[in-house]
């Protein structure tokens, strides 16, 4: 344990936090930058004694449980609570579950290819962002519980807006096999992770073909590099399907593009100028 980094390194982290980040009021009097002391220990769940104790070079070292509060409650990062461990003599474990948190960057980028759908999912499948146009593509994921936006449970467990496949699909059963197979991977990655365990749990009391798929314990699975969507509104649409790995977060960009000059593309013009505004066809 480097009793000394570990003061420093705390003392840095709560000073860069300001209370309206954690919703507490910034008074009138707050002499020092960020958090006081005693916000700080209230965040972790430990002891304004025993914080201060931590800052100033002089505590124990600080159990797991004592960790996990700290790096919960100053917001670290998973590199800065990787290296919180390690200051504090006790390596890191496995994350706690997979990341939900996507960079301003991502975001952007996603904002910035108008003539292209694309979604950000999490290690479990969860659609986690996505711009304009991959919400008229596929679903208007803004408007689903955030159980619903989980690719993997609604293939296996539906409901599926498209006749009866997700977002009518032509590969429907490739991409239940990928998936399966991703999500053992996923889990023997995250083993503590209750949200997760609660998932696969659902899919197995729910769909005797993930069942199957799950007793095979294959972990990949080949992904298709173009993709066939039966939309209501435009017809079928084939799309190139590329996937960019968010390696430190443990996500993936999944990117659909037509071909230019291609009846897809103009499908897909024309979707962004729908949206997602529903349409009905008198007979």
């Amino acid at each position: 344990m480097d009793r000394r980094e570990l003061a420093a390194f705390l003392r840095t982290r709560r000073e860069r936090i300001t209370p309206a980040d954690v919703g507490l009021p910034a008074g009138v009097r707050r002499r020092t930058p960020g958090l006081r002391r005693e916000e700080a220990a209230k965040l972790a769940f430990i002891s304004t004694e025993y914080y201060t104790r931590l800052e100033q070079g002089r505590a124990p070292r600080p159990s797991r449980e004592v960790l996990a509060g700290l790096a919960r409650g100053l917001r670290l990062s998973d590199a800065e609570r990787d290296h919180l461990h390690h200051l504090a003599g006790a390596p890191p474990g496995p994350p706690p579950g997979p990341s939900r948190e996507v960079r301003q960057s991502i975001l952007d980028l996603l904002h910035r290819l108008p003539r292209a759908a694309a979604i950000v999912t999490s290690a479990t499948y969860e659609v986690i962002a996505w711009n304009d146009l991959a919400a008229a593509l596929m679903e208007d994921f803004s408007a689903l519980p955030r159980r619903d936006r989980n690719l993997v449970r609604r293939v296996f467990l539906g409901p599926h807006p498209s006749g009866g496949r997700l977002y009518g699909l032509s590969d429907a059963e490739a991409f239940t096999r990928t998936s399966a197979r991703h999500l053992r991977a996923t889990a023997a990655r995250y083993p503590g992770d209750p949200e997760l365990t609660r998932l696969v749990d659902d899919l197995l009391a729910g769909s005797a073909e993930f069942v199957r798929l799950w007793a095979s314990h294959d972990v990949y699975e080949h992904v298709p590099q173009c993709k066939t969507f039966h939309h209501p509104l435009v017809g079928p649409l084939t799309v190139n399907c590329d996937i960019l790995d968010i390696a430190d977060r443990d996500q993936r960009v999944v990117i659909y593009t037509a071909v230019p000059g291609s009846p897809s593309e103009e499908a897909l013009r024309l979707l962004s100028v729908l949206g997602t505004q529903r349409m009905t066809v008198s007979g």
